[in-house]
Formats: structure tokens, C-alpha cells, sequence
């Protein structure tokens, strides 16, 4: 047995957190997790529409079927966010008492266009560790128009006729080009960019966007929260979609 052995040795059994060449492996655990969901908004000439679904999920799994993504700050301006929950509610609650701050300064509601640019310096605030979220801020500007205002993760925005953001915008925004393409704000003279549907055209449009999406999105299913702002204030409505 001693003769077979000769001439080999044992390898040392892998230290704790290193492969079988002895590397150091870094941890895999992340800050951040998607839960899922889709939020889009529509401008219209003297309207606005929000909508947002409700289920929150992790990996293959529903959390809840009733979880809002939009946070109303004034009765003209909202924001929609889909992403990580928690940066998700930390970011509203941040927003919402600035939001209150501002009122009880000025002693007037804050603009749609303020609130866009808070939510853009909020966000830019936090680039080195950013909030994991995908934010629409939407509502009426001071002429009345529909406005949306679309996001990325640490603050760049513009100012557009529709967006969709979140787990099902690969599948909507196709629809949404289709229907409501308007022209490049990078065009000069600048064109208007809000769609030119009615008002409850444009609320069908939507609905059918969801329903499309949740056919083959797992993580856009349950209910969606659709908001209608106008001037005389702000119209809730709820689509069910599938609850599978």
C-alpha cells in the first residue's frame, strides 16, 4: 500500500470562502432586489393618465397582490415607480415630506415641472449608491398640457408625450410607439409632444397595453391602478388583469 502511495500527496482541503485553486471568493449577496412591476403614463392635451400594476414578487414568488407604486403629491402631479420595494418606498417618503416642506414654505402646491426636477436631484443625489428604482413623474403643467417625465436610475430625464417603465416596458412600449409616436424633442423648433387621442381612447389604449403585457410578463398580473388627471382633479380607476 506504502509502494502504490509513493510519490503522491494529500491536497489540502479548501480553505472558507475560496474555490479549489485557492482563490478568495467575494460574497454574492446584493443591496438590491427587483420586485417586479410596470407603471406608464400618457399626456394628452388637457389631460394625464398614470397607471401602475399592484403585484410585488421576488424570483417566482407573489409577496402581495396589493402594493401601490404611485405616490399622488399634489392634485395635479404624480410619480410612479417600479423597481426595488424598499428604495421604492424610501424615495416617496423622502419625496412626500419635501413635497409637504415645500407647501408649508410657499403656501402653494408644488408644479409638476418642480416636482420632476426634485425627483431628478433626488435621484442624482444618490448616483454612487443609487436607489434601484424606474420612475415616471406626471400630471398637468401650468398651461394645462399633459406632461410625463421619464427617469433613469440616477436622475437624467426628459420630458415626453408617454413612457412605461419596469418589468413589462419591453413589451409596452412598442405598443405605445405604434399608437402615439410623436416627435423627437430633439427637433428644433420643438413640436408638441402630447398625444392627440380623447381622453377615453386613450384610457382604452392603456388597458389593452396591460392586458397585453400581463400575458406574458410574470411579474405584471393582479390589478392596476389607473389615475385620469384633469383640471378639475384626479379620477381613480382599477383594471384586474390575471391572477396567475
Amino acid at each position: 500500500m506504502a509502494a502504490a502511495t509513493a510519490g503522491y500527496k494529500l491536497a489540502a482541503a479548501p480553505k472558507a470562502g475560496a474555490d479549489s485553486q485557492g482563490v478568495k471568493q467575494h460574497a454574492t449577496w446584493s443591496p438590491y432586489d427587483d420586485n417586479g412591476g410596470t407603471c406608464l403614463a400618457v399626456a394628452g392635451a388637457d389631460y394625464c393618465i398614470v397607471a401602475a400594476t399592484t403585484r410585488m414578487s421576488t424570483g417566482y414568488s407573489i409577496l402581495t397582490r396589493r402594493s401601490t407604486k404611485i405616490l399622488q403629491l399634489t392634485d395635479k402631479c404624480v410619480i410612479a415607480s417600479a423597481g426595488c420595494q424598499v428604495d421604492m418606498k424610501a424615495l416617496q417618503k423622502l419625496l412626500q415630506s419635501r413635497n409637504v416642506m415645500f407647501q408649508h414654505n410657499h403656501g402653494k402646491p408644488m408644479s409638476c415641472k418642480g416636482a420632476a426636477q426634485l425627483l431628478s436631484n433626488t435621484l442624482y443625489y444618490k448616483r454612487f449608491f443609487p436607489y434601484y428604482t424606474f420612475n415616471l413623474c406626471a400630471g398637468l403643467d401650468e398651461e394645462g398640457k399633459g406632461a410625463v417625465y421619464t427617469y433613469d436610475a440616477i436622475g437624467s430625464y426628459e420630458r415626453t408625450g408617454y413612457s412605461c417603465q419596469g418589468s413589462g416596458k419591453d413589451l409596452m412600449q412598442p405598443v405605445l410607439d405604434n399608437q402615439l409616436k410623436a416627435a423627437s424633442p430633439l427637433l428644433v423648433p420643438a413640436r408638441n409632444s402630447t398625444t392627440t387621442l380623447p381622453l377615453e381612447q386613450a384610457i382604452d389604449l392603456v388597458k389593452d397595453a396591460f392586458v397585453s403585457a400581463g400575458e406574458r410578463d410574470i411579474y405584471t398580473g393582479d390589478y392596476v391602478e389607473v389615475l385620469i388627471i384633469t383640471k378639475d382633479g384626479i379620477r381613480r380607476e382599477e383594471l384586474q388583469l390575471k391572477l396567475d
